[in-house]
């Protein structure tokens, strides 16, 4: 996991290309002004519930309705090859979404092999 949160803090703090710079203040400046937690905190709690390595950290603003709030959108890989795509609250880590995505075949194929190779 330690080169996962690695590489999400490189995403988060800017070293990577997809977050412009004025997002990049923007997102920083929330985190000095406690309106999100920081993204390691958030990684912790994360890993408690879903453990998996991160791939990708996206802290983006979204609007619902009238309202904005900050959501971390994290982007796993848990064992036997599934990948997980949460969707967290960055003002409190409680997590408002999740989808799982591919491994599924692998998946399917586990669940076979238990039940004696039927398929159904």
């Amino acid at each position: 996991m330690a080169a996962g949160v690695l590489l999400a803090l490189c995403l988060v703090m800017g070293s990577g290309t997809s977050m412009a710079s004025e997002d990049h203040d923007r997102a920083r400046q929330a985190v000095e002004a406690g309106e999100v937690l920081p993204l390691r905190t958030i990684l912790e709690r994360v890993d408690r519930e879903y453990p998996g390595q991160v791939v990708d950290v996206e802290l983006e603003r979204e609007r619902e309705s009238s309202q904005e709030r900050w959501v971390y959108k994290i982007k796993l890989l848990r064992s036997g090859g599934a990948l997980m795509k949460l969707k967290v609250d960055a003002r409190d880590g409680s997590i408002i979404g999740k989808k799982a995505a591919g491994g599924h075949e692998r998946e399917r194929e586990q669940q076979r092999n238990r039940r004696g190779g039927e398929d159904h």
